[in-house]
């Protein structure tokens, strides 16, 4: 076991690029109910840039490690008296910091402490590229779909962002449930693609209105289950087009990219609609849902999408891998719109190598 490893650590807030450094640190010693993970892969998502910016729904203590998201890896040691993993086994972590709750390591380094309650195990065939993604948009879609709105089979889900990468999965879950969707996306070139991936329905919404192609194609019966990734107006068209009682989920507001006046991340409701017509508008966010599951349901729900994962229904894009060295051309990529793979910090291990 090595006494040091490297670790990408932001001494302040700030722009990631600017203000991460890669550093040598001591690897971390695992507690009661902790393990000691050598990390294989881990992703470059949004919102860990932007809690490095200080742009987030929660604060880093800084100096932070990057990665406040999942990674996959291999146990190395295990803290006194904990039980139910074995060192060697191959696991996930979901290292998504629950709101409330304590604080967890980032996973842009080498090793890593992790609770044992936040540890998943995967098989060796599953892809260090698909087991690092497995936390948090496989598990978004999961949630929204089944535990914050239940959809019912048959039932029409309307979905903004549809070709964002929980849209996608969206789609993929919803067809396998007997879901059909009707999918919003903004450019025309867009439509073909989300059709070949099993959308039921696309609207354009460069070309097209919203709430007058929602009717048309939902008739009378009209749509009650929404989820938006968008919010703005965008996402007030989407409330709009709902049928009275209906509800819009919003997890995401892709319409505010970069924004930094919290005063502009809004959402213009019509008030008579949300009156009258007794439609919600509600919010999503993974980290306090993990302040709110019990980990038995977290684990529960996380197991639901390794079997969905490896059993073919969820196609998670395979990641494209960057050392810790290269991490400016990495979070480039990851800024970059339109970028195609998602960048992955990968460390190599010739006593496992064969994983990938």
């Amino acid at each position: 076991m090595p006494q040091t490893m490297r670790a990408l650590v932001a001494g302040e807030v700030g722009e990631p690029a600017e203000v991460l450094r890669l550093e040598t640190r001591p690897v971390p010693t695992p507690e009661a109910g902790q393990a000691l993970i050598r990390v294989k892969a881990t992703p470059i998502h949004a919102s860990d840039l932007h809690v490095l910016r200080g742009r987030y729904g929660f604060s880093a203590q800084f100096p932070a490690v990057g990665g406040n998201m999942e990674c996959v890896g291999r146990i190395e040691a295990l803290g006194p008296d904990t039980e139910g993993l074995n060192i060697g086994d191959r696991v996930v972590n979901a290292a998504i910091p629950a709101v409330p709750g304590p604080h967890v390591a980032g996973t842009w380094q080498e090793y890593l402490v992790a609770d044992v309650r936040r540890l998943l195990p995967v098989p060796d065939h599953l892809s260090d590229s698909d087991a690092c993604q497995l936390a948090v948009n496989p598990l978004t879609a999961l949630l929204l779909v089944t535990r914050e709105l239940g959809v019912q089979p048959g039932e029409w889900l309307l979905q903004t962002a549809a070709g964002s990468t929980v849209g996608r999965l969206v789609i993929q879950l919803a067809g396998h449930l007997g879901i059909p969707t009707i999918n919003v996306v903004r450019r025309r070139d867009a439509v073909e693609e989300i059709r070949a991936l099993g959308g039921d329905e696309v609207i354009c919404t460069a070309d097209e209105d919203l709430a007058q192609r929602v009717a048309e194609i939902a008739g009378a019966a009209g749509v009650h289950k929404a989820v938006d990734c968008v919010a703005g107006p965008v996402g007030a068209q989407v409330s709009q087009a709902l049928a009275p009682g209906g509800e819009v989920v919003v997890y995401g507001a892709l319409s505010t990219h970069r924004q930094t006046d919290p005063a502009a991340l809004t959402i213009p409701l019509q008030a008579r609609s949300v009156i009258y017509e007794t439609k919600a508008v509600r919010g999503f966010w993974l980290n306090r849902w993990f302040g709110t599951a019990s980990p038995e349901d977290a684990l529960d729900a996380l197991a639901e999408v390794r079997a969905l994962v490896t059993d073919g229904v969820l196609s998670i894009p395979a990641g494209r891998p960057f050392p810790l060295e290269r991490f400016t051309e990495a979070i480039l990529l990851a800024e970059t719109p339109a970028r195609g793979a998602k960048p992955l910090f990968v460390f190599e291990d010739d006593r496992d190598g064969d994983d990938r």
